[in-house]
């Protein structure tokens, strides 16, 4: 006997119900002891486990005895008022099992249970805890259980979930604890197709799913109602089920799979920006900048003039009025008047051209503050700064390009372009406005339109990494899929033939062709040395084989000096349309 011939024993064994699970489970062991021993799949057995085979095999006989209702009703049951389904599942330090059963009561109080699905299965060879095997065994309840609701066609009531394991219990019952990866992902499972409450504890006398996690035998199964029946405590009434612990709620403080947790201060430590940072950070789009800053500087601005006509009224009145509740009354009286009386006007122009420069000396004082303090005080700019090639000057307080086009008659700002560093935030909001705006311009253009305002030192790689990270550009430019050509055929690579050895033929026309008094159709005939590419064109009369041949017979007689090495290759679409 060799452990290949007990494996095919085995799985031939047709049970797609589990129904005889306790008893094909021994030889399942039997099989896990020969994978652990390493034996050769055609070794004969030890004399130990031959035995235990030969004892396994003779009990298999007794299931001539074991019987099972092909209804899950019985005969005189009468009208079913009610159904559900009670899992249980139980695990061994060497197997785990469940055992399904069907629970009827009809109209009149009566109950009937029924085995639906038994499942065994071997544990694994590395060391599992029995915590873990028992919730495994879970686990494979929750999925019968969903197979089983998808599969019964009957109106079925909440199923009830039966284990011995208070450990179990408890893992399902905590919402608080954070469990090792093992438990948690089988928790989840368990916890999103089922509640805690559908979970019940019994004992393990009573559990049904005792017999497919330690096995049993032949015998005794034939013997034994249990299996297939049920416990009898599924036929009285709920009250009168297995008591609860009542541990199900203990602390796991202390359970090996609880993860330790561990307290850690931690102190987030923001760096403090300027408003003008911030602001210029939140936008993404250069013109929704510039609008907010103009409106901030027109904010501003009022401000300013309120507090200057505040400031005015306050000396007018305080030189007519000595009472200082007289004075705050009238002074509050003339401001909320001045302020009706102003006109609310929207941005122009001037106001996003303001707001514009304002943003451009934030970021050359954020980029070049050394250079605009050279340039304040008169001085050069340092030899080591990037910007000194540009010759740099101030106006209006910007940081503008020098050079010697102060006569030109180009505008002002291509004269002299404001100099923004190609790091500043600024800077990228700019080209991708451009860009845009531009209808997605590639590199030249997009620098040709930049350099009319800006000068961004290093602008090309700028704007090369603006392009690069543009969805729509990259969809536009990007490469389609090219098809890779096959290799050329052994026809088109003998340049030491003679040539049209190897021809290509094909037909065009027809064409209308004069003769006497009225029109006769021809055709050209193409021929195409397939290694040299010459042409050869001969006339046929029609698309008969006739005129082929005669054509074949004219090219023989004009190129090929030995038409029996000539080899035809003609790919014609027979009759060919006529124009």
């Amino acid at each position: 006997m060799t452990r290949r011939g007990i494996l095919a024993v085995v799985n031939s064994i047709y049970d797609p119900l589990g129904l005889l699970a306790p008893v094909i489970l021994p030889a399942k062991l039997l099989l896990k002891d020969l994978c652990k021993e390493q034996s050769g799949w055609d070794e004969d057995i030890s004399e130990k486990h031959a035995e235990d085979w030969k004892g396994w095999t003779e009990d298999v006989t007794y299931l001539s005895n074991f019987q099972v209702n092909r209804c899950l009703k019985p005969a005189d049951f009468g009208r079913t008022a009610s159904a559900q389904l009670h899992h249980f599942s139980d695990a061994s330090e060497y197997a785990y099992g469940t055992a399904s059963y069907l629970l009827l009561e009809n109209k009149q109080g009566k109950k009937h249970c029924s085995l639906m699905m038994g499942k065994s299965r071997v544990a694994s060879l590395k060391q599992v805890t029995i915590p873990r095997l028992e919730l495994t065994a879970a686990v494979v309840a929750v999925k019968i259980d969903k197979m089983l609701h998808q599969e019964l066609q009957v109106p079925l009531q909440p199923s009830t979930f039966w284990t011995d394991s208070t450990t179990v219990l408890r893992y399902i019952d905590n919402d608080t604890a954070r469990f090792k990866t093992f438990v948690a992902n089988r928790i989840n499972v368990i916890r999103e197709a089922t509640k805690p409450s559908q979970w019940k504890y019994v004992r393990t006398t009573e559990n049904p799913a005792d017999l497919p996690s330690r096995g049993l035998k032949a015998k005794s199964l034939a013997q034994s109602r249990t299996w297939i029946d049920g416990p009898s405590f599924l036929l009285n009434n709920e009250c009168d089920w297995p008591e609860q612990p009542m541990q199900r709620k203990e602390s796991l403080q202390n359970d090996p799979e609880v993860k330790n947790m561990a307290t850690v201060n931690t102190i987030k430590v923001e760096e403090d920006k300027e408003p003008m940072n911030k602001l210029i950070d939140y936008y993404s789009e250069w013109h929704k900048l510039k609008r907010a800053v103009a409106w901030i500087l027109k904010l501003k601005r009022t401000l300013q003039q309120l507090k200057d006509e505040r400031k005015e009224l306050s000396r007018t009145i305080i030189q007519a009025e000595k009472d200082p509740e007289k004075q705050r009354s009238k002074l509050e009286h003339h401001m909320k008047k001045y302020k009706s009386t102003r006109e609310k006007k929207p941005l122009i122009l001037d106001d996003l051209v303001a707001a514009e420069s304002e943003i451009i000396k934030f970021s050359q004082r954020q980029q070049f503050n050394e250079e605009l303090q050279a340039l304040q005080k008169g001085k050069q700019v340092s030899r080591n700064s990037q910007l000194f090639r540009l010759d740099p000057i101030l106006q209006d307080s910007i940081l503008r390009v020098g050079g010697r086009l102060n006569k030109s008659a180009m505008p002002e700002t291509a004269k002299r372009p404001a100099i923004i560093s190609k790091h500043s935030r600024v800077a990228t909001l700019i080209l991708s406005d451009i860009h845009q705006r531009t209808g997605h311009a590639g590199r030249s253009y997009v620098l040709a339109q930049l350099r009319r305002k800006y000068w961004i030192p290093q602008a090309n790689s700028a704007i090369r990494k603006l392009l690069n990270k543009c969805v729509v550009c990259r969809r536009i430019t990007g490469k389609v899929g090219e098809q890779k050509m096959a290799n050329l055929p052994e026809d088109r690579l003998l340049p030491d033939k003679p040539p049209f050895t190897n021809t290509g033929v094909d037909f065009f026309g027809p064409f209308d062709v004069k003769r006497g008094r009225g029109t006769v159709k021809r055709y050209g005939v193409l021929f195409t040395c397939l290694t040299l590419r010459a042409i050869h064109i001969e006339v046929a009369d029609s698309l008969d084989t006739d005129s082929c041949i005669n054509a074949l017979d004219a090219l023989y007689a004009a190129e090929v000096k030995s038409p029996s090495c000539v080899r035809i290759t003609a790919r014609i679409s027979w009759p060919p349309k006529e124009n």
